[in-house]
């Protein structure tokens, strides 16, 4: 009997392990950044860091929630000159996508 709950705590604790352990690379894969919209359209986000400049491109995600002002809104609801924060994951194939985005009409 003491056999059987050493092997089977054993397994949890492993198990436990192993869930933390992808947790923690799960939350390392996501990224934030603020700035300044410059298009938002057919599922791509251009905008800028918080000064104008590093014009850049995020792919959104079909399934990216995406406010401005606390209520849900859609990609080309966004406006030129917004300020956004926009939260990144990667995918298991290494590909980076906007999964939230945060919009506000000042910084």
């Amino acid at each position: 009997m003491e056999i059987v709950m050493v092997r089977t705590l054993s397994v949890v604790l492993a198990v436990l392990v192993l869930a933390l352990f992808m947790s923690n690379a799960a939350f390392a894969a996501e990224k934030t950044h603020e700035g300044m919209v410059v298009k938002a359209a057919d599922g791509k986000l251009d905008m800028t860091n918080k000064d104008g400049s590093n014009k850049h491109t995020h792919e959104v995600a079909t399934d990216a929630v995406i406010t401005f002002d606390g209520k849900v809104i859609k990609l080309d609801e966004l406006k030129e000159g917004n300020f956004v924060k926009v939260t990144t994951n990667t995918d298991d194939k290494g590909k980076v996508w906007a999964t939230k985005i945060e919009g506000r009409a000042k910084a």
